[in-house]
């Protein structure tokens, strides 16, 4: 009994001092001053060995998706295709994704809440298509595509910025209420 006990404390020992080094890999979302919105995807499994049988959880998660990059306060719309663990998922509501350009208009790295933990974000990397000049957007049900500048007026009118913490855009005064 006591050699387990004396056993468990090296453990925890030994768990306690690990704790920096394992902060040191941990993504920091400050590092990752974009903001991606993503609106659609598709996504399927992926074994890197042979699948022993059909349950088998895959390896990876490769997809396609559309999304609108947030950089600079301008919008940019985007096609991307990945291969990363956990997978994305779109967007919900006004949600944006932490991102970097790992490669600038090629490869950005998005920031996802882990499955199970969402208080602690993994990366995955999107190779993306850039669209100049365009953004994705809903209408009812379906993914439509507007001009850039348009939707820009639309983020000054509703004080919309998600790049610099305005994630939700606010009504603006009705024109009989400002005089």
């Amino acid at each position: 009994m006591l050699m387990r006990r004396a056993f468990l404390v090296a453990l925890g020992l030994f768990g306690f001092c690990l704790l920096p080094a394992m902060k040191a890999f941990a993504k920091d979302v400050d590092d990752f001053p974009l903001r991606v919105v993503i609106f659609r995807n598709t996504e399927h499994g992926r074994h890197a060995r042979e699948a022993k049988s059909f349950s088998e959880t895959p390896d990876y998660l490769d997809g396609i998706g559309q999304a609108d990059l947030f950089e600079n306060s301008m919008p940019v719309a985007f096609e991307f295709s990945y291969s990363c663990m956990p997978g994305v998922r779109p967007s919900g509501g006004y949600e944006t994704f932490p991102a970097r350009w790992k490669k600038r208009d090629k490869a950005l790295e998005i920031l996802v809440p882990e499955p199970g933990r969402p208080w602690n974000n993994v990366s995955c990397v999107l190779h993306a298509t850039m669209q100049p000049g365009m953004v994705f957007f809903w209408n009812d049900d379906d993914v439509m595509q507007e001009p850039a500048a348009k939707f820009k007026e639309w983020m000054v009118k509703h004080q919309f910025d998600p790049e610099n913490g305005k994630v939700m855009p606010i009504e603006p005064e009705p024109p009989a209420a400002r005089k």
